[in-house]
């Protein structure tokens, strides 16, 4: 029986808040056949009722193994190392067929160097940068360099590997710190140093098959640790959805000047690109910017974004690798979605885990919000903490300034000992929402 005719059996490669959102978009499709999660999380385990198979998501010989033993019809392989590592294309080549983009197509987000000039080469607006292989001529340029200066490791780092150094001396700490302290292990030894630019940030996530592109309600991330937009670089400690900075003249832009051209530079240069094409921007005096591709969906603006989803995932995921996406319904509410992350006490630096997590799912007084699970241990019935972002609370509704309440209201409901979150999360939306009305 052929692929389009049966149920789909679906092992996600994964395990944070994000396979958990992608995980209950799937379980809509009446095509849901079995899930596995690789390695998944205790929610995904617990809530989901998801098999949970504890295969790392590095390790590509346990993955394919996995997947060739098991009636396993789609992969879906999510986070951003084992796609540069090559999983697609190791799946692949065991006729298994999967949502994520091939290791030449991924380099966009494994290679800073590379992302930069590929934007060069095809005139997509970004920043003007340099890249340097050698600590000497990398520390020269930083110490001229105007400021604030952004020092990027050209790989992979977790989402933590940009620093905007705000002194010289900060700029040639970061320098040393990840060329020669190796901070981001090889993923450091060649760096990026571009210009800082002004202006509200966006993401926009993309459903691409190497034809067309589909975008997704933009969204805002929340990258540090601190309210006010202070301390650390984290993974994302929140998400609103639609972003109000997003204007219908500036989305116009970004698709023609932007994410259209991406598209078609990759495959111009060989490496056609299906899957999640994730484009961080910056809305500049200028006009809009590519601060950063990602070669898979985001985390946590995932958790704010499929919420709004109302069309079939699993069809968008075969349309995606089939080629048929401008075939494929794929649709979105109109409504707000707000994400807010709840951490352990000192992420991203250390701190502790194993903590009993009690929580209520609803509440009359605050209305219906989902949970997605990300750094959580299931054990007999009962949660503990297993990492620095441990749930994310989301909540629809149908304006933003209700979705943020509820979330914060919501939070209320969810209770661990080094429990920790931002006060502040789509403060900046909401102000522009006013600025708005008032024009």
């Amino acid at each position: 029986m052929s692929i389009e005719k049966q149920r789909i059996n679906i092992a996600v490669i994964g395990g944070g808040g994000r396979e958990h959102a992608i995980i209950r978009a799937l379980k809509k499709s009446p095509r849901c056949g079995k899930l596995w999660a690789l390695p998944g999380n205790g929610g995904i385990e617990g809530v989901e009722n998801v098999e949970c198979v504890p295969v790392k998501a590095t390790d590509l010989e346990g993955i394919v193994r996995f997947c060739t033993e098991n009636p396993v019809d789609l992969a879906a392989v999510i986070p951003d190392d084992p796609l540069a590592l090559g999983l697609v294309d190791l799946l692949e080549a065991q006729c298994i067929p999967c949502f994520g983009p091939d290791k030449k197509a991924a380099v966009i987000e494994a290679s800073k160097a590379f992302s930069k000039d590929l934007m060069k080469k095809y005139g997509i607006p970004t920043a003007k940068y340099e890249t340097f292989t050698e600590l000497a001529p990398a520390l020269e340029c930083v110490r001229k360099h105007a400021l604030p200066v952004v020092v990027k490791a050209d790989g992979l780092a977790l989402g933590k590997g940009v620093i905007i150094a705000r002194s010289h001396e900060e700029a040639e700490e970061a320098v040393r710190a990840m060329m020669v302290d190796e901070k981001f292990g090889q993923s450091g030894k060649t760096v990026v140093i571009e210009e800082f630019l002004t202006g509200p940030e966006v993401s926009v996530l993309c459903f691409a098959d190497g034809k067309t592109v589909v975008p997704m309600p933009s969204s805002m991330d929340h990258k540090r640790a601190l309210d006010g937009d202070r301390g650390p670089n984290t993974g994302g400690m929140g998400v609103i959805a639609p972003n109000p900075f997003y204007t219908p003249e500036l989305q116009k832009q970004t698709l023609e000047r932007i994410i259209l051209p991406t598209v078609e530079a990759m495959n111009a240069e060989g490496r056609t690109f299906r899957g999640c094409l994730y484009f961080g921007l910056m809305m500049t005096p200028d006009g809009p910017k590519v601060i950063e591709y990602n070669c898979r969906f985001g985390d946590p603006e995932t958790q704010a974004v499929l919420p709004l989803l109302e069309s079939d995932l699993i069809e968008i995921m075969l349309a995606v690798h089939n080629g048929t996406l401008d075939e494929c319904e794929v649709r979105f509410s109109d409504k707000a979605c707000c994400c807010l992350v709840l951490a352990s006490r000192g992420y991203p630096l250390s701190y502790p885990k194993n903590q009993e997590i009690s929580m209520f799912v609803f509440e009359p007084d605050c209305g219906p919000y989902d949970i997605y699970h990300a750094g959580t241990r299931y054990l007999e019935g009962d949660y503990f903490t297993n990492g620095g972002r441990v749930l994310s609370l989301v909540a629809v509704r149908d304006t933003l300034p209700e979705a943020v309440a509820a979330c914060y209201k919501a939070q209320e409901n969810v209770q661990f000992g080094a429990k920790y979150f931002r006060t502040d999360i789509g403060k900046r939306a909401l102000d522009e929402l006013e600025r708005q009305k008032q024009l």
